[in-house]
Protein backbone atom coordinates (compact mmCIF):
# COMPACT_ATOMS: atom_id res chain seq x y z
CA UNK A 1 0.00 0.00 0.00
CA UNK A 2 2.57 2.56 0.97
CA UNK A 3 6.21 3.15 1.56
CA UNK A 4 7.17 4.19 5.03
CA UNK A 5 9.42 7.09 5.90
CA UNK A 6 10.37 7.46 9.51
CA UNK A 7 12.25 9.88 11.64
CA UNK A 8 12.74 9.49 15.37
CA UNK A 9 13.70 12.72 17.13
CA UNK A 10 15.43 12.30 20.47
CA UNK A 11 15.67 16.03 21.12
CA UNK A 12 12.32 17.80 21.74
CA UNK A 13 13.81 21.11 20.57
CA UNK A 14 14.02 19.66 17.03
CA UNK A 15 10.24 19.01 16.81
CA UNK A 16 9.63 22.44 15.26
CA UNK A 17 11.88 21.40 12.35
CA UNK A 18 10.22 18.01 11.81
CA UNK A 19 8.58 19.08 8.54
CA UNK A 20 11.87 20.31 7.13
CA UNK A 21 13.48 16.95 7.90
CA UNK A 22 10.62 14.84 6.57
CA UNK A 23 9.79 16.74 3.36
CA UNK A 24 12.84 15.53 1.37
CA UNK A 25 12.19 11.94 2.46
CA UNK A 26 8.53 12.11 1.45
CA UNK A 27 9.39 13.60 -1.93
CA UNK A 28 11.80 10.71 -2.46
CA UNK A 29 8.99 8.20 -1.85
CA UNK A 30 7.37 8.73 -5.23
CA UNK A 31 6.47 5.07 -5.83
CA UNK A 32 4.65 4.37 -2.58
CA UNK A 33 1.35 3.15 -4.00
CA UNK A 34 -2.16 4.46 -3.36
CA UNK A 35 -1.21 6.29 -0.19
CA UNK A 36 -0.56 10.00 -0.08
CA UNK A 37 2.18 12.21 1.21
CA UNK A 38 1.79 12.71 4.90
CA UNK A 39 3.20 11.79 8.26
CA UNK A 40 2.20 11.07 11.81
CA UNK A 41 3.92 11.94 15.06
CA UNK A 42 3.67 9.21 17.69
CA UNK A 43 4.37 9.51 21.39
CA UNK A 44 4.32 6.97 24.20
CA UNK A 45 1.32 4.57 24.08
CA UNK A 46 -1.79 5.63 25.98
CA UNK A 47 -3.47 3.88 28.87
CA UNK A 48 -4.28 0.26 28.16
CA UNK A 49 -1.71 0.10 25.33
CA UNK A 50 -4.41 0.26 22.64
CA UNK A 51 -3.41 -0.25 19.02
CA UNK A 52 -5.08 0.89 15.79
CA UNK A 53 -5.26 -1.89 13.25
CA UNK A 54 -5.77 -1.09 9.58
CA UNK A 55 -7.42 -3.86 7.61
CA UNK A 56 -4.95 -4.27 4.78
CA UNK A 57 -3.61 -7.15 2.80
CA UNK A 58 -0.18 -6.96 1.16
CA UNK A 59 -1.53 -8.63 -1.96
CA UNK A 60 -3.20 -5.88 -4.02
CA UNK A 61 -5.46 -8.48 -5.60
CA UNK A 62 -6.79 -9.73 -2.23
CA UNK A 63 -10.29 -11.14 -2.81
CA UNK A 64 -12.46 -8.70 -0.85
CA UNK A 65 -15.32 -10.54 -2.54
CA UNK A 66 -14.71 -13.40 -0.10
CA UNK A 67 -15.31 -11.06 2.85
CA UNK A 68 -18.46 -9.81 1.14
CA UNK A 69 -19.68 -13.38 0.60
CA UNK A 70 -19.04 -14.31 4.23
CA UNK A 71 -20.93 -11.24 5.45
CA UNK A 72 -23.85 -12.10 3.17
CA UNK A 73 -23.88 -15.70 4.43
CA UNK A 74 -23.84 -14.63 8.08
CA UNK A 75 -26.37 -11.80 7.73
CA UNK A 76 -28.61 -13.10 4.96
CA UNK A 77 -28.29 -9.74 3.20
CA UNK A 78 -26.33 -8.86 0.07
CA UNK A 79 -23.97 -6.01 0.92
CA UNK A 80 -21.18 -4.12 -0.75
CA UNK A 81 -17.92 -3.89 1.18
CA UNK A 82 -15.55 -0.94 1.23
CA UNK A 83 -12.33 -1.07 3.25
CA UNK A 84 -10.99 2.42 3.90
CA UNK A 85 -8.05 4.28 5.35
CA UNK A 86 -7.25 7.94 5.92
CA UNK A 87 -5.63 9.88 3.09
CA UNK A 88 -3.97 13.29 2.93
CA UNK A 89 -4.68 15.19 -0.27
CA UNK A 90 -2.29 17.36 -2.27
CA UNK A 91 -3.15 21.06 -2.13
CA UNK A 92 -5.75 20.48 0.63
CA UNK A 93 -5.52 20.48 4.41
CA UNK A 94 -7.20 17.69 6.33
CA UNK A 95 -7.49 13.98 5.74
CA UNK A 96 -10.43 12.04 4.33
CA UNK A 97 -11.09 8.33 4.20
CA UNK A 98 -10.68 6.63 0.83
CA UNK A 99 -11.34 3.09 -0.36
CA UNK A 100 -8.37 0.74 -0.33
CA UNK A 101 -10.45 -2.37 -0.96
CA UNK A 102 -13.95 -2.95 -2.35
CA UNK A 103 -16.35 -5.66 -3.46
CA UNK A 104 -19.95 -5.51 -4.66
CA UNK A 105 -19.89 -1.78 -5.39
CA UNK A 106 -19.39 0.64 -8.24
CA UNK A 107 -16.07 2.12 -7.16
CA UNK A 108 -15.77 4.60 -10.04
CA UNK A 109 -18.71 6.06 -11.98
CA UNK A 110 -17.74 7.45 -15.39
CA UNK A 111 -19.83 10.36 -16.67
CA UNK A 112 -17.60 11.17 -19.65
CA UNK A 113 -19.60 11.54 -22.85
CA UNK A 114 -22.86 12.28 -21.01
CA UNK A 115 -24.51 15.68 -21.11
CA UNK A 116 -25.30 17.88 -18.14
CA UNK A 117 -28.69 19.69 -17.84
CA UNK A 118 -27.32 22.57 -19.98
CA UNK A 119 -26.27 20.26 -22.80
CA UNK A 120 -22.54 20.43 -22.09
CA UNK A 121 -20.76 17.15 -22.82
CA UNK A 122 -18.75 15.98 -19.83
CA UNK A 123 -15.18 15.24 -20.85
CA UNK A 124 -13.40 14.35 -17.61
CA UNK A 125 -15.96 13.67 -14.92
CA UNK A 126 -15.42 10.42 -13.06
CA UNK A 127 -16.93 10.11 -9.58
CA UNK A 128 -14.94 8.15 -6.98
CA UNK A 129 -18.05 6.50 -5.55
CA UNK A 130 -16.23 4.15 -3.15
CA UNK A 131 -14.08 7.04 -1.88
CA UNK A 132 -17.18 9.17 -1.31
CA UNK A 133 -18.88 6.37 0.64
CA UNK A 134 -15.69 5.78 2.65
CA UNK A 135 -15.51 9.47 3.57
CA UNK A 136 -19.17 9.63 4.56
CA UNK A 137 -18.79 6.48 6.67
CA UNK A 138 -15.80 7.97 8.48
CA UNK A 139 -17.98 10.86 9.65
CA UNK A 140 -20.20 8.30 11.39
CA UNK A 141 -17.37 6.08 12.64
CA UNK A 142 -15.26 8.98 13.92
CA UNK A 143 -11.52 9.19 14.16
CA UNK A 144 -11.26 8.68 17.91
CA UNK A 145 -14.44 6.78 18.77
CA UNK A 146 -13.06 3.34 17.80
CA UNK A 147 -16.15 2.43 15.76
CA UNK A 148 -14.86 -0.17 13.28
CA UNK A 149 -17.80 -0.42 10.86
CA UNK A 150 -20.49 1.83 9.40
CA UNK A 151 -23.55 0.65 7.54
CA UNK A 152 -24.47 3.00 4.68
CA UNK A 153 -28.03 2.71 3.42
CA UNK A 154 -29.82 4.38 0.54
CA UNK A 155 -26.79 4.93 -1.68
CA UNK A 156 -27.05 3.62 -5.26
CA UNK A 157 -23.61 2.03 -5.42
CA UNK A 158 -24.20 -1.63 -6.33
CA UNK A 159 -21.70 -2.99 -8.86
CA UNK A 160 -18.79 -5.34 -9.33
CA UNK A 161 -15.71 -3.10 -9.35
CA UNK A 162 -12.75 -3.22 -6.99
CA UNK A 163 -10.88 -0.25 -5.49
CA UNK A 164 -8.13 -0.87 -8.06
CA UNK A 165 -10.11 1.14 -10.66
CA UNK A 166 -9.58 4.22 -8.45
CA UNK A 167 -5.82 4.21 -8.89
CA UNK A 168 -4.67 6.78 -11.40
CA UNK A 169 -2.68 5.61 -14.42
CA UNK A 170 0.98 6.44 -13.65
CA UNK A 171 1.26 8.22 -17.01
CA UNK A 172 -1.25 10.86 -15.85
CA UNK A 173 -0.26 10.96 -12.15
CA UNK A 174 1.56 14.18 -11.23
CA UNK A 175 2.87 12.70 -7.97
CA UNK A 176 4.72 9.61 -9.20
Amino acid sequence: MCGIVGLFLKKPELEAQLGAYLAPMLIGMSERGPDSAGFAVYRAPGAGLTVKLTLHHPDESYPWQRLRDELATESGVSVGVIISDSFGRPWREGQVNVAIGAAGVTALRDYRGQRDPHGYELKGTELGVADEVASAAELVMGKLERVPVALVRGASVAGEQTARVLLRDPRTDLFR
